[in-house]
């Protein structure tokens, strides 16, 4: 299903960011990119392993679209702390390339979620996998939400993954508690999805960088927001820190563009994902799996069919020269920090199952603007 986009987002109660966004603000505001996500509520009261409650769901990037041609987008891949799943990225630090989606789920989910996109794959380039000797490595990645929802009773099926494939479209995406992020935190807030968008020059042409993010991670008192320290104004309410408990979350940061990049330059970009993360004030937990990838739209070069005799022997393909990637280093740790931002700022209270009686609040913006304030010159 698609969701509707109603909530204000972080630019909207005047947080000041750097850098020019897209129409949409959103990671399908880079060309041919499009978004789709599942997103479970069922049940209320304690919790049942098997019944519920459930708050959960999966988010589905398709790079290239609903395109039937198979054509891969160039990668790199990069892991700040590795307490986390992202199938596929063998192959892409090796070949720097992936095909198919990209979809992101609960931790005990991604089996099935891998199963789903490996048939989405199947159906969607059959020549390539039904007359050929394709082979599927979607990427799926995951965080981990049993604070909020029954993730042992393991409740994503394969449709749920299906239909998030199959409902992705262009355009603005809805943040919070929808989809993938449906019971994440972020810093003892709701947190949940996110996405941004910024928009740069490079020689005569106009180019994106977007970015999405399932963001449940960090312990409160660490909490920054455009340099105020948020967290430490704001210690009431977050329910690790009043169990005296460490982090258990996770980031997934997704980054894509459309300018031609190389894979060993995306493996560079994908670092700079941590420096947006880290912007937010967390260090970087032992517990947290924060797992980056960066890709490119450019170069698309095809796939040609393994049993083809017409094999190119030369790929010709264009690389931004490095002295300009600084700006895209900047265009993409701003809009990592942004899309945090705008997953907590779209989130709604959560109420948990595991500590029973404690809440994932959301972000009061209020009040909010009112520390921010407080900071101003």
């Amino acid at each position: 299903m698609t969701h509707p986009v109603t909530k204000p987002r972080a630019r909207d109660i005047g947080i000041p960011f750097d850098g020019t966004p897209g129409p949409h603000n959103a990671i399908t505001d880079i060309p041919g990119v499009a978004v789709g996500m599942t997103t479970i509520v069922e049940g209320d009261g304690p919790l049942e392993i098997g019944k519920g409650p459930i708050r959960t769901g999966v988010t589905a990037i398709l790079p290239r679209g609903h395109r039937r041609d198979p054509s891969p987008v160039w990668a790199g891949q990069f892991n700040l702390n590795g307490n986390g799943e992202m199938t596929g990225t063998h192959w892409i630090r090796d070949a720097g390339y992936f095909l198919g989606p990209i979809c992101i789920t609960n931790t005990h989910s991604v089996g099935m979620v891998h199963h789903a996109a490996t048939g989405w794959m199947i159906d969607t380039y059959a020549a390539h996998f039904k007359e050929d000797h394709g082979w599927a490595m979607p990427v799926v990645a995951e965080t981990y939400d049993g604070p909020a929802n029954d993730i042992c009773g393991r409740h994503v099926t394969e449709q749920h993954a299906l239909d998030a494939l199959a409902s992705a479209v262009s355009g603005p995406v809805a943040e919070g508690n929808v989809g993938g992020g449906t019971g994440m935190m972020t810093y003892e807030f709701k947190g949940g999805t996110g996405t941004s968008s910024r928009q740069i020059t490079l020689g005569s042409d106009r180019y994106t960088v977007g970015v999405l993010v399932q963001s449940n991670f960090g312990s409160r008192h660490d909490l920054m927001i455009r340099g105020v320290p948020v967290g430490k104004e704001w210690p009431e309410d977050a329910p690790l820190s009043q169990l005296e408990a460490q982090e258990q979350g996770s980031i997934i940061v997704i980054i894509g563009t459309d300018i031609p990049l190389l894979p060993n330059q995306l493996h560079r970009l994908a670092k700079r994902g941590a420096m947006g993360v880290a912007r937010t004030g967390s260090p970087g937990g032992h517990y947290s799996g924060d797992i980056m990838l960066a890709f490119s739209t450019g170069n698309d070069i095809g796939l040609p069919r393994m049993m083809a005799d017409d094999h190119p022997v030369f790929n010709t393909m264009q690389a931004l020269g490095d002295h300009y990637i600084e700006a895209v280093y900047a265009a993409a740790v701003d809009a990592v920090e942004e899309a945090i931002l705008n997953a907590l700022l779209a989130a709604e209270d959560t109420r948990l199952i595991k500590p029973e009686g404690l809440e994932w609040k959301a972000i009061d913006h209020s009040r909010l603007k009112s520390i921010l304030e407080k900071y101003r010159p």
